[in-house]
């Protein structure tokens, strides 16, 4: 069970976006980063444990233009901004938008970015120093990203290690050593998939009618459906240490489930462990705080708070 504690502020509502929150948790203080965006701003904030002690940041793409078109990476406090790859596209056709969606790390060495024609971006990443370089680009997908996931459990085999998905609901399941090579493709069957977690060689979808769908990343095989909420959803995550997995939609909710698999069968199992309702709010973001899935946080559309809850 989870009880709702200290809200963290934010200097600027979140903008109605998949995904729409990111959490930090330090190793070395007693601080988590929370970030959520509005518009053409990042805000950033650190809170304590008890969310008393929160101090801000806000990060602006100035202008618009070429400034609005670019993939920038920043320190994690966001006090330097480290590299900055502008996204190459001709002029986009009217009422299309040109954006960056989608980050995930992958092989310890890669950062992967999703953009709105479909192609994602990995950028090789030096262990000292910024010399950060364009390594390859991945063009499988045909619409545009909407999400990235790596690898956060046990890589059996050393098979699949990061998962794409687009707006047409198709996922692609790549292998990640000195070049990508794609393993296998999930075919859309007509609704988006807003996001995407992958753990121990599961990966967890969820989509634009309510449903989680579990597949194995070795083969793209469909093991479980769950109708999990009434609207679309916004948000996945999974606390890697315990299997836990949290989606959030625009019903209100969070429900957190639990991964596993049968000893016996080896099958993928899925169990419901608890529903909070965020009172009238489209939940537009939500992250674990913590590797074993013990707090959780959530964004919501037009809402100027990170709203925390912790097991009791």
């Amino acid at each position: 069970m989870y009880r709702k504690e200290r809200s963290v502020p934010l200097k600027s509502s979140s903008s109605a976006l998949y995904n729409n929150l990111s959490v930090l948790p330090l190793r070395d203080k007693p601080l988590t980063y929370f970030a959520a965006v509005h518009g053409s701003t990042v805000s950033l904030a650190s809170a304590a444990a008890d969310g008393l002690s929160v101090s801000h940041r806000q990060l602006q793409a100035k202008g618009g233009g070429l400034a609005g078109r670019a993939s920038i990476m920043y320190e994690s406090d966001g006090s330097i901004m480290v590299y900055w790859h502008a996204l190459d596209v001709l002029e986009p056709p009217p009422a299309h938008a040109v954006f960056a969606r989608g980050i995930a790390a992958a092989s310890g060495r890669f950062i992967c970015v999703g953009t709105s024609s479909g192609l994602v971006l990995v950028f090789d990443i030096p262990s000292k120093g910024t010399n950060i370089t364009l390594s390859e680009v991945l063009e499988e997908h045909r619409d545009s990203i909407t999400d990235i996931a790596s690898e956060v459990g046990e890589n059996p085999g050393g098979a699949a290690d990061l998962v794409t998905a687009d707006d047409s609901g198709a996922l692609c399941v790549w292998r990640s050593k000195e070049e990508f090579s794609l393993l296998t493709k999930i075919s859309a069957f007509g609704w988006t998939c807003s996001s995407v977690k992958l753990w121990n060689g599961v990966i967890a979808a969820g989509y634009g009618n309510g449903q989680i769908r579990l597949y194995e990343a070795s083969s793209g095989a469909l093991r479980a459906t769950v109708s999990a909420h009434a609207r679309w959803i916004y948000a996945l995550d999974l606390a890697p240490l315990t299997g836990k997995l949290l989606s959030g939609a625009e019903d209100s909710y969070v429900q957190i489930w639990k991964l596993s698999r049968s000893p016996d069968t080896g099958d993928i199992e899925i169990e419901h462990c608890h529903s909070e309702c965020v009172p009238d709010t489209q939940l537009c973001g939500a992250r674990f705080c913590d590797p074993e899935g013990n707090s959780f946080a959530a964004t919501g559309y037009d809402l100027s708070e990170i709203v925390r809850y912790g097991q009791v």
